[in-house]
């Protein structure tokens, strides 16, 4: 069975809800990150960097959110992508993981990014409910989850974005979400 660490209030929770999504059956092991259960040499031989989230699929390791969620998409995902889709799923979870996370959550960056990333993605959600069209998709997992987070974690205005807002509440009450980001456990 793929096991999952993570640590309390992790990305970890990003990819219990696309495990969730996918319905793949997975273990859950909560490092306690105080403790620096992070850093012991059994957690080291599968993240050297000592950071979580991180996988074990069999005899396969992987870390990093993003190289996770890419992973499970092409392992599990209910469909083959051609080397374009890939691609394009590629940009939007690496866009997600450095330039939206930066942008919103670096307090420091939120005045100019804001606005420059959510005007687009506001024009986006207000034409389709998903980032790629009509259906729910990895890149939707990765964007959703930043953008998920703003309520939980911030408390941002976002009323000049109402479409952003109205894709907020719509991945929020996936039933995956709220056993992951929403339970608001790592």
């Amino acid at each position: 069975m793929l096991k999952l660490y993570g640590g309390a209030f992790s990305r970890a929770s990003i990819i219990k809800w696309y495990l969730e999504e996918l319905e793949i059956p997975y273990e859950f092991v909560m490092l306690d990150m105080k403790a620096g259960e992070h850093l012991q040499p059994e957690y080291l031989a599968i993240n050297p960097v000592g950071k979580v989230p991180a996988i074990v699929d069999g005899d396969f390791k992987l870390w990093e959110s993003g190289a996770i969620l890419l992973y499970l998409a092409e392992k599990y995902g209910k469909t083959a992508f051609s080397l374009e889709e890939r691609a394009i799923f590629s940009q939007w979870v690496l866009f997600a993981n450095s330039t939206l996370a930066t942008g919103i959550f670096i307090e420091a960056n939120r005045e100019k990014e804001m606005p420059r990333l959510l005007t687009p993605l506001n024009e986006i959600f207000g034409q389709q409910p998903f980032v790629l069209g009509d259906e729910f998709t990895v890149a939707d997992v990765a964007v959703g989850s930043m953008l998920g987070y703003i309520p939980i974690m911030l408390k941002l205005d976002l009323s000049s974005y109402p479409a952003v807002l109205n894709y907020i509440k719509q991945v929020s009450e996936r039933p995956a979400f709220q056993k992951s980001i929403g339970a608001g456990r790592g």
